[in-house]
């Protein structure tokens, strides 16, 4: 019975809700807004777990598409879909990670001058994924994975906003809110390329920046489904037609079944922007209740913090901008996957337009701030690039605990993981030399 009960603690969605259950019983919240607010968290991760895997059946698809046709592994770098794999798994790990770096960051916020309150949630739920894959890929036992990868969150929530705050409200004119997206270290970057570019006449770029008009076949991209959808469905056709010229009709066929070949591409790109509007959903749904039942704990006990929220709060000072940078880091990407084709790489990396779209066209508007239309696009690309080629520095660990078919191209999650590794690489080898 003892085994039955911990059991159900590695159950993910039941162990979010205790969490949730926590934080309402903590602001002392009625009864039925309890209720509500845990009920809500266990239905939002299991629309999050349905939306996941219909995306990665869909991911799975291509990368033997991709496959069949160029000989090597192809992967999407869609952090969702990569998310709910980690989560499949190592749900218990991730979760705890989750919630002990959200009341790590509150207990930072208060103690330091770090006072970013992160309530961008999905975003540390992602996070949480990348750390418990690296401290679970160096054979650390659970309490160390979860206690310490919870501090490194907990550091990265309260601290990383502050490296950007500067841009921040220049973009915003003092607004007195932070970014909560976990590509702080290129955004701020986008800042430094932007003044570099402005010069002394930065603020009059930053103004043309913001009004300038675009073709209307751009504003079609502002759509975040419209764009998954098109952009998947490009690259579906890609890897079937070279598929079924490299003499694998076959394959293709077999993979198509009761539907056209011809038409199947375009019937996977639809499905895979469907299921990645589920899982967003989902995502959202659990992440906003659970994050409900802690923010009003920080706004009483921490004094003088600031809000760190996400991207899309951003995009209103500078919305030509976004598809712009959102249309040029996606040409980055795409240039970082060409480049790992032609040098022969195991595993080719492909660019996500969900991640351009976000991440990409927020360092447009961040290369926009002091330098213009051209601080967009020469930040976006740039920025474009290591989102798709950083991620492959970190894949084989992850690929040896069966995440394959989806990855993490956050730049934040890989800088910081990529040095939390090799800490934790020296760190085992150190102990493995006194055995």
């Amino acid at each position: 019975m003892a085994i039955l009960v911990m059991n159900q603690f590695r159950n993910t969605a039941v162990l979010l809700m205790i969490l949730a259950l926590i934080g309402l019983l903590a602001q002392r919240k009625p009864a039925k807004e309890t209720l509500s607010g845990v009920l809500k968290v266990g239905i939002g991760f299991m629309i999050f777990n349905i939306g996941g895997g219909h995306v990665g059946t869909i991911a799975a698809n291509f990368a033997t598409l991709f496959q069949t046709a160029f000989g090597v592994q192809g992967t999407v770098l869609a952090v969702e879909p990569a998310t709910a794999l980690a989560m499949d798994v190592y749900g218990f790990e991730i979760s705890m990670i989750m919630g002990l770096g959200f009341i790590f960051g509150l207990v930072i916020a208060k103690l330091t001058p770090l006072k970013s309150i992160f309530l961008t949630g999905q975003h540390y739920l992602f996070f949480a994924a990348v750390i418990g894959l690296i401290f679970i890929s160096n054979g650390m036992p659970t309490w160390v994975t979860v206690i310490f990868g919870s501090l490194v969150l907990g550091f990265a929530g309260a601290g990383l906003p502050k490296l950007a705050q500067k841009y921040t409200d220049e973009l915003t004119g003092n607004a007195g809110v932070a970014l909560g997206h976990f590509n702080l270290i290129f955004y701020w970057f986008s800042g430094v390329i932007g003044s570099v570019i402005g010069g002394k006449n930065w603020q009059a770029k930053k103004e043309k920046a913001a009004n300038r008009e675009l073709p209307d076949f751009f504003s079609v991209f502002r759509d975040f489904v419209f764009s998954v959808a098109f952009f998947m469905i490009i690259l579906f056709y890609i890897a079937t037609i070279a598929a079924v010229l490299s003499g694998h009709m076959d394959v293709v066929q077999e993979m198509a079944g009761n539907d056209l070949w011809f038409l199947y591409p375009l019937i996977q790109g639809l499905q895979f922007a469907a299921g990645m509007s589920v899982l967003i959903y989902g995502v959202r749904q659990f992440i906003a209740e659970l994050t409900a039942a802690f923010v009003a704990i920080s706004e009483k006990y921490i004094p003088g913090s600031m809000p760190a929220v996400d991207v899309p709060v951003f995009f209103q000072y500078a919305p030509t901008m976004v598809p712009v940078g959102f249309i040029t880091s996606f040409i980055g990407g795409l240039t970082a996957t060409f480049a790992m084709a032609a040098m022969g790489s195991p595993v080719v990396l492909l660019p996500a337009a969900g991640i351009a779209f976000f991440s990409g066209g927020t360092m447009g508007v961040f290369g926009s701030i002091r330098g213009g239309l051209k601080g967009a696009i020469i930040a976006s690309f740039l920025g474009g690039i290591l989102l798709t080629a950083l991620p492959l520095v970190l894949f084989p660990a992850f690929s040896e605990l069966g995440i394959t078919d989806a990855g993490f191209p956050q730049i934040d999650y890989n800088i910081i993981g990529i040095l939390l590794d090799k800490i934790l690489k020296l760190f085992r080898d150190r102990k493995s030399t006194r055995l």
